[in-house]
């Protein structure tokens, strides 16, 4: 059985008419490490890790608080987006979940332990706790203490993994669907997507447990972190991409689809809190992904395709992954000597971000990309496989 292709020369994007990978779409690499960064400024807000204190603290959280749903809906919509962008007629579904395994686990075994070691002497991590982090199966749990433990930004990797066993069937019925009837489908999705925090306030048990949003626990397990709920934001980045691919892109060019983003940040300000976790990002991220990816393949101008932003992608996995422990560690070695000034809470902060980059960095040189080189393809001989066939990654 073969992944199947939703490409055909008449449909690639590019001049040549072949298909363009990850690799091609150096914007989106970049995008990449906003949303990282995104995340992290959420973390670096929290009332748990903020070196802020008084008002200032309370106004980071209030202006930072959303931006962690904004950039895990950027990494849910892209994941669907590149993966059916790079599908290829060759693949199958083994190699094709080697490839995503290889992705996922050597930096999320290495970051584990590293938050394992942190937390050590702190905190006593139970099996119910660290035994579904190490699985990546967290997230289909509603307690935090289980969904959240350990190395808490992992939880997103247990929605990912679902994505992947699921995308062998996804893509092919994503590439069942006539090109002209693409958008009513995405449409479709988005507005899905808009009614799952609707659903939540009026269903889901209502008993606030998280006093500063107001919203109890299970309404914010449904709707930031349960995984068939997340797919619904994977399966509208396929669609996206297929969209692109046949020829039936609106035309928004990237710098609107920006400042459609930056006006939607100060519309999550003001909603209540479960729109602001992906209802609100949906749309202007469903615009900002294919936007970028047009600008790339039609050499239109793009501020997120540099070297220095290339080279950030590539580390934001790592980045992700390590950006809670650094400020876990940070705020576990430093609590004694709080409060802090603005100008030092904002020092502190940028120290930790370098940190983070810097860590990442090593993570990505040392253990991501060589096992993406050396263990993402069975050990074939290049003889033994038509040049046509051989896998190429998909980043």
């Amino acid at each position: 059985m073969t992944i199947p292709t939703q490409r055909s020369r008449a449909e690639a994007p590019g001049r040549s008419g072949r298909a363009v990978s990850l690799g091609g779409l150096p914007s989106l690499t970049g995008l990449r490490f906003y949303a990282a960064t995104a995340v992290f400024l959420y973390h670096v807000t929290s009332p748990q890790l903020s070196p802020f204190s008084g008002s200032t603290a309370h106004d980071a959280a209030r202006l930072f608080g959303i931006a962690g749903g904004l950039g895990v809906s950027f990494f849910f919509l892209l994941s669907g987006f590149i993966l059916t962008w790079s599908a290829r007629s060759t693949d199958t579904p083994g190699r094709f979940m080697r490839r995503r395994l290889v992705k996922l686990f050597p930096n999320h075994l290495v970051t584990y332990v590293i938050a394992l070691l942190v937390f050590a002497g702190a905190t006593v991590t139970s099996v119910r706790q660290w035994l579904p982090n190490l699985l990546l199966v967290q997230s289909w749990s509603w307690d935090p203490a289980v969904s959240f433990s350990v190395n808490a930004p992992s939880w997103s990797l247990g929605c990912e993994l679902l994505f992947y066993l699921c995308f062998p069937l996804l893509l092919r019925a994503v590439n069942a669907i006539s090109p002209r009837r693409l958008w009513a489908w995405a449409i479709g999705f988005a507005l899905a997507v808009g009614a799952v925090p609707a659903f939540a306030y009026a269903v889901l048990p209502g008993r606030v447990t998280i006093p500063g949003w107001q919203v109890s626990t299970v309404q914010n397990w449904f709707v930031y972190q349960l995984p068939p709920v997340r797919m619904l934001e994977f399966v509208l980045g396929m669609l996206l991409a297929r969209v692109v691919l046949t020829g039936r892109w609106v035309g928004v060019r990237l710098w609107q689809a920006v400042l459609l983003c930056v006006a939607a940040y100060a519309v999550a300000l003001y909603v209540p809190y479960l729109y602001a976790l992906s209802a609100v990002w949906v749309i202007p991220l469903g615009l900002l992904i294919p936007a970028a990816a047009v600008a790339d393949t039609g050499g239109l101008r793009s501020p997120f395709r540099g070297r220095v932003m290339k080279w950030l992608g590539e580390v934001s996995f790592a980045f992700y992954l390590l950006q809670a422990t650094v400020l876990i560690g940070g705020n576990k070695y430093l609590a004694g000597h709080a409060p802090y000034g603005v100008g030092e809470a904002v020092a502190l902060s940028l120290l930790a971000w370098a940190v983070t980059t810097v860590l990442a960095y090593l993570l990505y040189a040392l253990v991501e990309r060589p096992a993406m080189k050396h263990l993402s393809r069975p050990r074939r001989k290049p003889a033994d496989v038509p040049a046509a066939e051989r896998p190429v990654s998909i980043r």
